[in-house]
């Protein structure tokens, strides 16, 4: 099996923050309940092809930017803009980069950045 990397992202509350990310398309594909309390501290987020995974511990952030940023490649980048119209904070709308992708900008509801893009010649 070919390496790959899925970012762990530290969060206050992964039950809510998991419940935020299914709210603009993220595909919940497991849950892990810790035995003490019976609370989420573990989950397993899927968008197309991008996964990542959120765990108990962090802090939520209203920081400009925050430890790290993820970046996901869709396949519909003006599509996923429009969905997520008034679901999201937009930190950068669409826009074209010097890397040859259009892309955009949102913060989660941790303050973490989230950039979508597309490259260009799709």
């Amino acid at each position: 099996m070919p390496a790959r990397i899925v970012p762990m992202i530290h969060v206050s509350n992964v039950a809510a923050t998991a419940d935020w990310y299914a709210s603009i398309g993220f595909e919940i594909r497991g849950t892990n309940r810790e035995c003490e309390h019976g609370e989420i501290d573990w989950a397993l987020l899927r968008l197309g092809e991008s996964e990542i995974m959120l765990s108990a511990g962090g802090r939520t952030s209203s920081d400009p930017r925050r430890e790290f940023d993820l970046y996901t490649h869709v396949d519909d980048v003006d599509a996923l803009r429009s969905r997520l119209d008034g679901k999201a904070e937009i930190v950068e709308d669409l826009h074209d980069t010097f890397s040859g992708m259009r892309e955009f900008i949102i913060r989660d509801c941790n303050g973490f950045w989230i950039t979508f893009g597309q490259p260009i010649s799709q």
